[in-house]
């Protein structure tokens, strides 16, 4: 049926009416009265969202452009940073970083599994003259569905005494990720994620640790500088000029998010979560986070049955059901597909997933009980609730 496709994939995600519909609007001027009314509330309302006093500065770039700019904004050539890898996008840390001439040291684990706090520690035990002057790390890899324990891993950082730039793009308003409790020095995000708006936008918080490190880079970034950056958000502004539209649908949704509570986010994310975990083994699918401890709850990696692709699963869900879930990246390209239930994702949302993702099976030719998936997910969120 036209215009009922529904994204449950890492990004992006499911967005509301009421956004849509700011967006719409004829666009403001960038420079008047009437948008930095707008940017007040935007730059005050995202505290909330990175659970920080920092002033949150945001750009009119991808995740990716948040992430640069953490990098170009505190890395000298040769300076050494420590690299930990849990999927794609922790390796994307570690080439940006070797990009601005950083001697990079990577530490990767297989896919699937978080990094190990205890590995860690060794890491920067083993480090007698703190030459690391940064530590790169995700918090939620949507490339494997794994959540690091980042307070834990933060804390052993901090102990040693560098930088630690965590990459919250899929965690922050969805997970609980607390800047100023947990000591977190940078703390990216992006727009096309919880914060339930289109792509276009990424958000960068740093510490006054980490701003006297960014006093010693030689050659930050134009664009993404933080300086400049930062001094526009103090004047309720913008650097440059802005996607005003996606602003204002920004401002709209924090509204809404303000409305739900960040706890009551975080509780319904980690219902869905759950929930959807069940369904999988409910009807005999293996999960590829083995450790539930570990498992995200803003995006959930599944193994196919064996004899059934994963595009063949994803055709039919689309096709027919007009449900979007997403293939593996890199190595796992049609070794998994990927639920999210991040963002703008409901009970029924969960529900309605599970019963697609039975009956495309079920017509692929798997065997299995039908109906105790989504028996298992509404089991889940009655017995979560």
């Amino acid at each position: 049926m036209k215009d009922k496709t529904f994204l449950m994939i890492p990004g992006p995600t499911p967005v509301p009416e009421s956004v849509l519909l700011s967006m719409a609007k004829h666009p403001i001027g960038h420079r008047s009265t009437e948008f930095s009314e707008v940017l007040k509330r935007v730059y005050e309302d995202i505290k909330t969202m990175f659970q920080t006093k920092n002033d949150v500065m945001i750009f009119t770039a991808s995740g990716t452009g948040a992430m640069e700019s953490a990098i170009f904004n505190l890395v000298n050539p040769g300076d050494k940073v420590l690299s930990l890898i849990i999927g794609n996008f922790g390796e994307r840390w570690a080439k940006i970083a070797e990009m601005k001439g950083a001697e990079v040291t990577k530490y990767e684990v297989a896919p699937g599994e978080a990094i190990n706090p205890d590995e860690v520690k060794k890491l920067l035990d083993a480090d007698v003259n703190k030459e690391y002057k940064i530590v790169t790390l995700t918090h939620n890899e949507t490339a494997t569905g794994v959540t690091n324990d980042v307070k834990t891993i933060v804390s052993l950082i901090k102990e040693h005494g560098a930088v630690s730039v965590v990459d919250g793009i899929t965690s922050l308003a969805a997970l609980p990720c607390k800047m100023d409790e947990w000591g977190i020095d940078v703390l990216i995000s992006g727009s096309q994620k919880g914060f339930m708006i289109p792509p276009g936008l990424s958000f960068l918080a740093a510490s006054e640790k980490a701003w006297k490190l960014h006093e010693q880079c030689k050659n930050p970034s134009f664009y993404f500088n933080w300086k400049q950056n930062r001094k526009s958000v103090l004047e309720a502004s913008t650097a440059w000029t802005p996607a005003v539209n996606l602003f204002v649908a920004l401002d709209t949704a924090l509204q809404m998010m303000k409305e739900e509570g960040i706890e009551n986010i975080w509780n319904r994310h980690k219902r869905l979560g759950t929930a959807i975990r069940a369904g999988v083994k409910a009807i005999g699918l293996k999960l590829l986070v083995k450790d539930e401890k570990y498992a995200s709850n803003a995006i959930t990696a599944v193994l196919p049955p064996e004899g059934i692709s994963v595009p063949d699963i994803r055709k039919t869900l689309k096709k027919d059901y007009d449900i979007v879930v997403a293939n593996g990246q890199k190595t796992l390209k049609d070794k998994i597909f990927r639920i999210g239930t991040m963002g703008y994702v409901s009970e029924r949302d969960a529900i309605a997933a599970m019963g697609a993702l039975e009956a495309s099976l079920y017509k692929l030719g798997y065997k299995f009980e039908l109906g105790a998936g989504v028996a298992a997910v509404i089991k889940s969120l009655a017995e979560n609730k």
